[in-house]
């Protein structure tokens, strides 16, 4: 079992690509390179969405620990790059240019007590509500960015290596009626390059579709956490800031 553990076939890899036709070793080599890009992309990826989620629970703590809804855009604490502190820094801002606009008082969310002077009105609550829906739609975006290489290389990816395999074992057969050569040891080293793009083209699909569905169902928790933030933060404003002024 150590012995199997141990062999690969490097070198009959390797055969294969030299035994393979020009466009073989073009899409072999294109499919490397669609690797390299779907690996880089996957482990970056899992990084960004880790240091979203692990911003956005220390956010989600905090803000619910104030009592005011604008408590911690008053203290100016970063929490990194989470969706749930972007959309709230929006509102917030959203809220502070509305109010400043109207009163003409300066930055209304600095006063004493950490409360506006007045009110919103209806008409101003629901531009924050914009503000807040609009950035939660450009971090989902975000959240999103790169994900359609690695849904285009699940896809393409194995066709592209089935184009090689099929065109290889067409030159093979097109050569062997050429030269008029049907023997094994004739056909058998175009065969063994042609198949090597199936191989190859397998092999860039499959962790990408483990990839991709991973990192898709950690952006869709991280999108559901943050419409539910969205929805308590605009509660808590409604509760905080009557509409009715």
């Amino acid at each position: 079992m150590y012995t199997l553990f141990l062999y690969f076939p490097v070198a009959d890899v390797v055969y294969a690509f030299h035994s393979s036709h020009l466009p073989g070793k073009v899409i072999v080599l294109l499919l490397f390179v669609g690797s390299v890009f779907a690996w880089t992309i996957m482990l970056t990826k899992m990084m960004e969405l880790r240091r979203a989620r692990i911003g956005g629970l220390r956010f989600l703590a905090s803000y619910r620990g104030e009592a005011s809804p604008l408590g911690i855009y008053l203290k100016r604490q970063p929490y990194g790059q989470s969706p749930p502190f972007a959309v709230y820094g929006a509102g917030c801002r959203a809220m502070g240019r509305l109010l400043e606009a109207k009163d003409e008082t300066g930055d209304l969310l600095d006063s004493p007590g950490g409360y506006p002077i007045r009110n919103l009105s209806e008409r101003e609550a629901k531009a924050v509500r914009n503000m807040v829906e609009r950035t939660m739609a450009d971090q989902a975006l975000a959240l999103e960015s790169y994900m359609g290489f690695l849904a285009t290389a699940v896809t393409v990816a194995p066709f592209l290596g089935l184009l090689g395999t099929v065109w290889g074992v067409m030159d093979s057969f097109g050569s062997m009626a050429a030269h008029g050569a049907a023997t094994l040891a004739a056909v058998a080293p175009g065969v063994s390059g042609a198949l090597l793009t199936t191989v190859v083209g397998l092999l860039v699909a499959l962790p990408s579709s483990v990839g991709y569905n991973a990192l898709a169902n950690r952006i869709r928790r991280l999108c559901v956490e943050m419409e539910n933030f969205a929805g308590e933060f605009l509660s808590d404003i409604d509760r905080y800031f009557s509409m009715g002024a």
